[in-house]
């Protein structure tokens, strides 16, 4: 499933295509937005998406074995709901 399906099966609900795009953008923009801040989102009976930030670690160039530094990075882990399947 990808966002077009999502789109097609709201378009069903609500009256137009254009409609249902907007409701999507929105629901995936609004959470985006969240995350960035380190707010977590909860969606009953599917999940959470908690925000994290990594620790600086080391890291090797394949090619020229050199040894780096990574910075922290901001990820997303996601937690499936008890009651999902």
């Amino acid at each position: 499933m990808n966002k077009n399906h999502l789109v097609e099966s709201l378009q069903k609900v609500l009256s137009t295509r254009k409609e249902a795009l907007d409701a999507v953008e929105t629901v995936f923009s609004t959470m985006q937005g969240a995350l960035r801040e380190g707010d977590k989102v909860v969606v009953s009976g599917f999940g959470s998406f908690h925000p994290f930030t990594t620790k600086t670690k080391k890291g090797r160039n394949p090619k020229t074995g050199e040894t780096l530094t990574l910075s922290p990075r901001k990820k997303v882990r996601f937690k499936l709901a008890k009651d999902f399947f």
